[in-house]
Formats: structure tokens, C-alpha cells, sequence
């Protein structure tokens, strides 16, 4: 299967600050990769770089085998790169439809009803406006809003933060059959490190950064040491 997302010695930053240090990975067409690490290593600046918004000092990103490190973000937006910032970003004043229909793109999005399926409270709120959301129903939107867009690629940064522990689960259940149904390709950035793990068939580890490891959830899952390592936190701490 051909990579869908391809970064190679990826050097980025803000201005003249580097941040991220010949970064290299790629996910597959389909594939599910979780970015992980303490707090301030660079893992929402990764996905800031990965839609343009930061600035890179060298390296490349090939989106399908095209390299899009140099083109606008709005355009990456257009090939297919959906982004769920940590802010989320919704539109306080207009309703919940009206969230999805300004973001709704006429060929290959999602429609609403679609993202209804997934997220039945949105169904419920449809009319509501997004400053009336609880914070969950805000993540489930920013989500949806996203989804709409017809993405290739899925970017989600820290999409549990903040929440509730049932509207975690809810959340995590809705992105599980999201990832199982849609065929996305999902990079997740988030600090509840088991849930992480268990969601992607791939992760990553970044330290001041660079990646200090790659390879396979399950296996990192499974290494008590690594986790602690790495993470600086246990199995039972992993948030």
C-alpha cells in the first residue's frame, strides 16, 4: 500500500525558532499513526507544519506522492488534509448546521446527516449555536466540520482534552467506527497515551523535537519500560 503521507528530515519551527528536527515518517493510505510525548516536544507544531501554518527550515512533505511543503494552506486543505486544531475553532454564533454546511464541500464531503450518524448529539443540538456546545459537543463539531470537507487525511490534535471521562469514551467509540467505516487516513496527537495506542496501528515518540521512536502501538503498549521511558509516565498514569 503506498504511503498517503510521506515526511522526510522535516526541519520547522516559528521565525528563526526551530522546533522539529529532521522529522521523518510516512503513513499508508488507510493507516492510523498516533503522535506521542511529553508536553512542548513538538507534536502540535508537527501537524501546524503539516497544514503550512509554521515555518520549515528544510525536509519535504509528499502528500500521494506529491510534494505540497511549499503550497498554501488552504490549498493543502483542498487536496485533502483535514485539520481539528487543539482550539477546535468552531463558529460561536452559527448553529450546528450551519458549522457544517459553510464547511461542506460539493463533491466527495461528508453530508451532514453523515456526520449525525456518528455524533447522534450533534443531531439533537443541530440548531443550537456553537457557543451553547458543551465542550464535547464542540470536539464531536470541530470534527464534523472537518469531515465535511472530503478529507484524504485526518489531523486531530488533542481531541480528547479537557472532557469528561464518558464523553471520552464516546468520543474515542465515534472515531474508532469512523476509522473502521471511512477509510481515512488518521494522524492523532493526544496525551491520554492508551487510548492512543490502542486507536493507531502506529506510532511515534517525539523528545525535544525528534522522533525517538517509531514502530508498532501494540508493541509499545506492551513495553511497561518504554512507555515510562519515554512517556515519563506509567501504564496506569498514561494521560
Amino acid at each position: 500500500m503506498s504511503a498517503s503521507l510521506a515526511v522526510d528530515n522535516l526541519v520547522a519551527g516559528y521565525g528563526a525558532t526551530v522546533v522539529l528536527q529532521d522529522v521523518s515518517f510516512d503513513v499508508a493510505a488507510g493507516g492510523t499513526l498516533a503522535i506521542l510525548g511529553r508536553n512542548g516536544v513538538g507534536k502540535s507544531t508537527l501537524l501546524s507544519t503539516l497544514m503550512g501554518f509554521t515555518t520549515r527550515h528544510g525536509g519535504s512533505i509528499r502528500f500521494n506522492g506529491t510534494p505540497i511543503e511549499s503550497v498554501a494552506s488552504h490549498r493543502r486543505n483542498r487536496l485533502g488534509l483535514g485539520y481539528v486544531p487543539q482550539e477546535r475553532e468552531i463558529f460561536p454564533s452559527l448553529t450546528v448546521e450551519e458549522n457544517l454546511s459553510v464547511a461542506q464541500r460539493a463533491e466527495g464531503g461528508w453530508s451532514p446527516a453523515e456526520v449525525f450518524r456518528f455524533f447522534p448529539a450533534l443531531k439533537e443540538r443541530r440548531r443550537s449555536a456553537g457557543n451553547r456546545l458543551s465542550g464535547g459537543e464542540q470536539q464531536m463539531l470541530a470534527i464534523g466540520r472537518a469531515l465535511v470537507g472530503a478529507p484524504k487525511v485526518l489531523l486531530l490534535d488533542e481531541p480528547m482534552e479537557g472532557l469528561a471521562p464518558i464523553i471520552v469514551e464516546s468520543l474515542y467509540d465515534a472515531l474508532a467506527r469512523i476509522r473502521d467505516e471511512a477509510a481515512l487516513t488518521i494522524v492523532l496527537v493526544e496525551q491520554k497515551a492508551d487510548l492512543a495506542l490502542s486507536f493507531a496501528r502506529d506510532t511515534i515518540v517525539l523528545d525535544r523535537g525528534r522522533i525517538v521512536y517509531r514502530g508498532a502501538s501494540a508493541e509499545l503498549a506492551q513495553d511497561e519500560p518504554a512507555k515510562a521511558r519515554l512517556l515519563g509516565v506509567g501504564a496506569a498514569q498514561a494521560t
